[in-house]
């Protein structure tokens, strides 16, 4: 049997070497392009295209999957199945209709809970304590496709969403390889997701990166933990963007009069914030110009008082 598989970050790595352990006939990798990284945007290529190289496998990387080529591309492959995993982009009718057998995806979350780009940073954002992983047929709507198997995934108090990458990472591994016997084999059943239920999880943007200190101490934890470690949470100190990693929620409540931002308190466990509600201790942070570290590391040299406060830099 022929497989096509497309996948672009690391979450799809695993499923895509569970492919070849189990002895399927991968004719060709299709990933994003390279793209620029780091401060010298040099062009860097992905994670899956990485792997494919490492393991034998030509690799495709089309700007754009609407574009005819792309689509002749794929059909000159003749898979019998096309098999995608955070690939970020959406397959048209013409690249869905090839494989005999069709297209699935492994997608990071309980459909139809999280259809979008950012699944699992957001379920930790909006402070849900399970997601998972769904295989499901594609279709040409975002992550609208019927359902075949799922599996449930404990988020953790203290998962961030690097962790719970890895964890739905190779969750997703495991269900697919339970789940192909039955496509090949033509037992799969579908089963249409309830559109009703249906939320959305849309890339993220600079606007969910920065913080809002009138909220509570717990919405600003889960918005640092999924954001952590890739965008990163941020806020201003003295008009300079100011990174935060890691924080938790202190044990003490709010201190009265004290304005959402307002810097409590400075010591060896790190910086103490009054929120909204609550207040939060930043353990690991970012000063503008400097490198990521332990906010008590960074206070022994940091001419910062109780009293001073972050801001969110004059947003609307």
């Amino acid at each position: 049997m022929r497989i096509v598989f497309m996948g672009t970050p690391e979450f799809a790595v695993p499923s895509l070497k569970l492919l070849l352990e189990q002895n399927y006939e991968v004719v060709a990798v299709v990933s994003q392009p390279d793209r620029p990284k780091g401060r010298k945007k040099t062009p860097t290529p992905p994670p899956v295209k990485e792997a494919a190289l490492s393991l034998g496998l030509p690799v495709l990387q089309p700007e754009r999957m609407r574009s005819a080529e792309a689509a002749a591309a794929i059909a000159e492959l003749a898979p019998d199945l096309i098999v995608t995993a955070a690939y970020g982009q959406i397959l048209p009718k013409a690249v869905l209709d090839v494989p005999r057998l069709g297209c699935i995806n492994v997608h990071g979350s309980l459909l139809p809970k999280y259809r979008g780009g950012a699944p699992i940073q957001r379920s930790i954002i909006n402070g849900e304590d399970k997601t998972g992983v769904t295989i499901m047929y594609m279709a040409e709507g975002l992550d609208t496709g019927d359902m075949i198997s799922s599996v449930e995934v404990a988020i953790e108090e203290h998962d961030t969403s690097g962790t719970l990458f890895e964890k739905l990472s190779a969750a997703g591994a495991e269900l697919l390889g339970r789940t192909l016997p039955s496509i090949v084999d033509g037992t799969a059943v579908a089963v249409p997701q309830n559109n009703e239920e249906a939320t959305y999880a849309p890339n993220l943007t600079r606007d969910d990166e920065r913080i809002d200190w009138s909220k509570s101490a717990r919405a600003i934890y889960n918005q640092v933990r999924g954001l952590s470690p890739m965008a990163g949470a941020f806020t201003y100190l003295g008009g300079e963007v100011f990174k935060v990693w890691s924080c938790s929620p202190a044990a003490n409540g709010d201190k009265a009069g004290a304005t959402p931002g307002t810097i409590i308190r400075t010591d060896n466990t790190g910086i103490t914030v009054q929120t909204g509600q609550g207040q939060l201790l930043l353990t690991n942070i970012q000063p503008a110009g400097k490198k990521a570290m332990a906010a008590a590391e960074w206070l022994k040299g940091a001419r910062i008082e109780a009293g001073s406060s972050f801001d969110d830099g004059g947003a609307q």
